[in-house]
C-alpha cells in the first residue's frame, strides 16, 4: 500500500520559514519523481516544485529563489524548504510521487500552510 505522509505545515508570519517533509512508503522511492503542489479553495492544484529521480529540480516562477526542494533517498523523504513566505503562499500543500511505470500519480493527504501578513 502506497502512503505519502506530509508534515511541517502551520501558521507563520510573512517573511518567516517552514520546512515541509513527505515520507513515502510502499514505493521504490529512489526511482520516483517527487513533487510538491498546493491548492487554495476554488482554484486548481498547482505545481510548486518538482525533483526528478536523478535530482533535477524545477520550480514555479512564484517561488523561485525562496523555496528549495530536496530528497533523501535513504530516508524515503522529500522536503520543501520555504523561506520568505508571503500571504499568497497560504494553501494546502500536497506531496506526490510519480513512478516510471505504471503511469500513475500518488498523492498525500496534504498539510496546511497559513502565512499571516
Amino acid at each position: 500500500q502506497v502512503q505519502l505522509v506530509e508534515s511541517g505545515g502551520g501558521l507563520v508570519q510573512a517573511g518567516g520559514s517552514l520546512r515541509l517533509s513527505c515520507v513515502a512508503s510502499g514505493i521504490l522511492f529512489r526511482v520516483n519523481d517527487m513533487g510538491w503542489y498546493r491548492q487554495t479553495p476554488g482554484r486548481q492544484r498547482e505545481m510548486v516544485a518538482d525533483i526528478s529521480s536523478g535530482g533535477s529540480a524545477r520550480y514555479a516562477d512564484s517561488v523561485k529563489g525562496r523555496f528549495t526542494i530536496a530528497r533523501d533517498n535513504n530516508k524515503n523523504t522529500v522536503y520543501l524548504q520555504m523561506n520568505d513566505l508571503k500571504p499568497e503562499d497560504t494553501a494546502v500543500y500536497y506531496c506526490n510521487a510519480r513512478p516510471p511505470f505504471p503511469p500513475i500519480t500518488y498523492w498525500g493527504q496534504g498539510t496546511q500552510v497559513t502565512v499571516s501578513s
